[in-house]
């Protein structure tokens, strides 16, 4: 496995860097730079249609194609642009809670990738004048650029609350003059946890990000290898202030990190889809596996989290509709004290005694309005 080849969204020359210089990636906002020309959506007639035989009627904008997916919701007030990007969204239609879309457009550098993830979006409301200073474009310029369509005008509390009592459902939307065309796309969809997401959105090769970093006291610091399940830019840069980083992909096998790059310790990233799915998260889970064996330190955060718990012997399952977003409302069960989490996982470790997997009781929590435990 090369060393030498840039990773995807890499900026080439801006690897070497000290432990309080981040990372330079390519931005998915980036392709808003390349255009001076920014319009308003068609607003033609669109039609979101469920696999339970719910429709919605609203205007479409984005790219004006036929979306389908796992309808999901995310519940964050901002972060639009962040959780458009983020890779953990593949495979889904994505409807915003929140009622308006894009007030402060598309801005630089805060991007989590090189793209837009989910395969449509729903929203109540579009602003289609955006108004910040560093905004590049408006969010239907974000996704038309991308290839991405986007649904507004559709009642996404009455969206919402469908979902949150009957479970995520498979969906398609697309232009109203299309209706049977999309009803037959809809009778044969299959749930995109069957295909292997993960290798959609995983890196090709492994790379060093931070070559020689050291910390405030010129000490080197110690190696750590990511695994890249959908990694988002933001933990990236982090780890860079913290290690010195190997960017690998997801299928790349344990004694090929070790033989390559001889790490100090392994992490596996957040992602999309079925941890449980064979392909590049079951080598994943193996390297995991392995790497405990081997008496090596493991951390991993969502999909990675789920894939330690497979590593150890227990079993994932799916949530009826999954937690994501900014204001997801957690009980220590220690202390009896709610925090506010940001959240993006539509599958949890089960516990054979407790429902779910708490591997520190220290750091044992529950979701509030839910009766399941969570790792802290």
């Amino acid at each position: 496995m090369s060393g030498t080849t840039p990773p995807r969204g890499f900026v080439p020359g801006a690897g070497v860097l000290g432990v309080n210089k981040p990372p330079s990636f390519t931005d998915a906002a980036d392709l808003l730079l390349e255009s001076t020309e920014h319009q308003q959506p068609s607003g033609s007639p669109g039609l979101l249609l469920l696999a339970d035989g719910t429709s919605y009627r609203g205007s479409l904008f984005g790219s004006e194609r036929i979306a389908q997916g796992e309808l999901v919701f995310t519940t964050g007030m901002c972060g639009y642009q962040e959780s458009l990007t983020d890779p953990s969204f593949a495979g889904q239609v994505l409807t915003f809670t929140w009622p308006l879309l894009g007030n402060y457009g598309i801005l630089p550098g805060i991007s989590e990738s090189a793209g837009v993830h989910p395969r449509g979006v729903v929203c109540r409301q579009l602003m289609r004048t955006p108004d910040h200073r560093d905004s590049v474009g408006s969010v239907h310029d974000f996704l038309a650029a991308h290839g991405v369509p986007g649904i507004e005008g559709v009642d996404t509390r009455a969206l919402t609350r469908r979902v949150r009592e009957h479970g995520t459902v498979l969906c398609v939307f697309g232009p109203e003059d299309r209706a049977d065309e999309m009803r037959e796309i809809l009778s044969q969809m299959t749930p995109p946890d069957e295909d292997d997401l993960v290798a959609s959105v995983s890196r090709n090769d492994a790379v060093l990000l931070n070559p020689g970093a050291t910390d405030d006291e010129g000490n080197p610091l110690p190696r750590l290898a990511a695994l890249d399940c959908g990694i988002k830019y933001n933990i990236l840069r982090e780890l860079c202030q913290r290690f010195e980083v190997v960017w690998c992909p997801a299928s790349l096998p344990f004694d090929h990190i070790i033989s390559d790059w001889e790490p100090d310790a392994l992490f596996a990233s957040n992602g999309p889809g079925d941890p449980a799915h064979a392909g590049d998260a079951t080598v994943a889970r193996d390297s995991l596996a392995a790497a405990v064996r081997a008496d090596m330190p493991v951390m991993g955060i969502c999909l990675g989290h789920q894939l330690m718990g497979l590593a150890a012997g227990l079993r994932t399952y799916k949530l009826r509709y999954g937690h994501r977003g900014a204001n997801q409302p957690v009980v220590d069960l220690q202390t009896g004290r709610v925090h506010i989490t940001s959240q993006n996982h539509g599958f949890a470790v089960e516990d054979p005694d407790k429902g779910m997997l708490a591997p520190h009781p220290t750091g044992a929590c529950s979701e509030a309005g839910e009766n399941i435990l969570e790792a802290d």
